[in-house]
């Protein structure tokens, strides 16, 4: 487990992880980014409200993400059992 050296915001942190260099790179690239889209739309906000806009918002991507998952996969067991009885 190797140390990777990231920037946020223009702030440097050394973060310790499993995943790959890369990924905690591409992670941190996203938040970065994420933060960039808060600090744009309300650029007197405070650090800590953008970080917890910017968290709600990464949140909400991920729930509706899993919302579209859980979706396909009910439509694809759903179409599995229709054509499995077919076969019956």
């Amino acid at each position: 487990m190797g140390s990777v050296e990231i920037n946020i915001l223009g702030q440097h942190y050394s973060i310790k992880g499993d995943a790959s260099e890369e990924h905690i790179k591409k992670l941190a690239a996203y938040v970065d980014e994420k933060l960039k889209e808060i600090y744009a739309a309300n650029p007197n906000i405070t650090p800590l409200k953008a970080s917890i806009l910017a968290s709600l918002n990464i949140a909400d991507e991920l729930y509706r993400i899993r919302d579209e998952q859980e979706m396909a996969t009910r439509n694809i067991e759903e179409k599995a059992n229709a054509l499995t009885g077919l076969f019956d």
